[in-house]
């Protein structure tokens, strides 16, 4: 009787958690097709969802894929493709304004040249390709300011109380046991970690989203908007001190401090400043990860010299790179023969538990310095984002920073990885807005302030901000 009315009550807090958020913004229904996939990125497989189960890690599932999640995430993409077949205009631009993206997928897809497996290679291509097709859905919307934040909050508003569910009322979904035997929580995730990566973003972006509805004492929906973030961040915050995911919970705490001190006021978003901080929270965590510097910052975290095994991971991986030049191909490192000496060696892992090394055994230095390329170049349009549209910027800055951290440690510059997927938001040139009284039109980003306005109304009174990266002067819309 417990699960049933547990269930019943979460279904009823997720429909009211709806009707409170709920907005007057017009945006169109393709935003359903990266709130689908965005749900499924964030969780788990889909046939994991049908046999209810947490899901394992077989090695030929893990090379073939699982066919029911192929064919639903290529509907999926095929339906996004369609929708943005009416806006290859932006979608022209937004790839033209973003050479070191395109180029790094261009060398991803080229490496099946020299991969073991160059079918793989091409199948996990497409669902990368797939996370950029999501975001261009997104950014290509006539208010999508506001399509941005109803697919990210939502998604939110389904998984943290779906995982509290899971674990308090149905633990064979919500609970797991690591490889060494210790119990976990997993809630809606495959594992601990999977479950503090969520809390970790969604609660970043409630905080933000907390901040910036509190700050605007006109917005109609203010009071019921705050009650339903509240209501989801609590719960977060219950989650991220509990599940013992102790680097998501390190980013959460240093992504909180961006996003409350660049939102004091402009002084503190001038470029110098912010990047001082980010600079000096980057350092002092790469010197007590790496550099043994403030062991007694590991000890508090719960951690010890060896980050729980991931040193060991790091020296025993290392030295079967395939070539270290250009890698094993896209995503091919952990699969054949490797990935069974690593059953043996490791105990079932199949990645390095760090990002950057994890390029360099699929991709060489070459993707290292490429994926350098995307970091440099998104760092730069945040800083340019910061001056023409802080109130987005500060929350790309956020999610750019976490990526860089939580990689230190995980493996998530990776095809459907959250971190991933919101990395390439935030570091994708892309239309910025702004407020207007006086105009109530959108713009093709990059037009001069004397280009042509489509003069499509928005009852938001949020209109296209020219972007300083982004030099065309056509119109936006077809």
């Amino acid at each position: 009787m417990g699960p049933l009315l547990g269930a019943i009550a979460v279904g009823i807090l997720v429909c009211v958690l709806f009707w409170l958020d709920r907005d007057d913004a017009r945006v169109s229904m393709a935003i359903w097709i990266p709130y689908a996939w965005l749900l499924i990125a964030s969780s788990r497989p889909i046939g994991s969802w049908l046999t209810l189960s947490v899901p394992g890690s077989a090695t030929d599932e893990y090379i073939d894929g699982s066919p029911l999640d192929r064919n639903v995430l290529t509907f999926l993409l095929i339906l996004a493709l369609f929708s943005l077949f009416k806006r290859t205009r932006q979608v022209r631009t937004i790839l033209r304004a973003n050479p070191a993206l395109v180029i790094f997928f261009i060398y991803c897809l080229i490496s099946l040249l020299w991969a073991d497996y160059p079918f793989v290679v091409f199948k996990r291509w497409i669902r990368s390709v797939g996370d950029i097709v999501m975001i261009l859905v997104i950014i290509t919307e006539r208010n999508w300011v506001a399509a941005f934040k109803r697919v990210l909050t939502r998604v939110g508003f389904i998984l943290i109380p779906l995982s509290i569910l899971f674990i308090r009322f149905f633990p064979s979904l919500g609970r797991a046991y690591s490889r060494g035997g210790a119990p976990e929580w997993t809630g809606v995730g495959t594992d601990k970690n999977a479950l503090g990566m969520i809390c970790m973003l969604f609660g970043v972006l409630l905080l933000w989203r907390g901040i910036s509805t509190y700050k605007d004492r006109r917005a109609r929906n203010r009071r019921r908007e705050l009650v339903a973030i509240s209501i989801v961040f609590v719960m977060i915050l219950y989650l991220v001190m509990v599940v013992n995911s102790q680097t998501a919970l390190a980013c959460f705490l240093m992504a909180d401090l961006l996003i409350i001190v660049t939102a004091l006021g402009p002084a503190f978003r001038k470029p110098g400043l912010v990047s001082l901080l980010v600079v000096a929270m980057l350092t002092v965590s790469f010197c007590v990860l790496f550099l043994g510097i403030g062991g007694g910052a590991l000890n508090a975290i719960g951690r010890d010299a060896s980050l729980t095994g991931r040193t060991e991971v790091w020296k025993t991986v290392l030295p079967y790179a395939k070539n270290a030049w250009v890698g094993a191909g896209y995503e091919n490192f952990w699969i054949g023969e490797r990935i069974k000496l690593f059953n043996r060696l490791l105990g079932g892992l199949n990645q390095a538990h760090n990002g950057y090394i994890e390029i360099y055994l699929n991709l060489g230095w070459l993707g290292v310095v490429l994926l350098g390329g995307i970091i440099v170049a998104g760092y730069r349009n945040i800083m340019k984002g910061l001056r023409s549209s802080p109130e987005m910027t500060r929350l790309k800055l956020a999610f750019f920073f976490i990526c860089l951290v939580y990689n230190f440690t995980e493996a998530s510059f990776k095809m459907m990885s959250p971190v991933w997927i919101l990395f390439l938001w935030a570091v994708m040139a892309a239309p910025e807005v702004r407020h207007s009284e006086k105009t109530r039109g959108s713009r093709f980003p990059g037009s001069t302030t004397k280009g042509l306005s489509t003069g499509d109304s928005m009852s938001s009174g949020l209109v296209y901000q020219p972007s300083p990266i982004l030099t065309t002067q056509r119109s936006w819309h077809n």
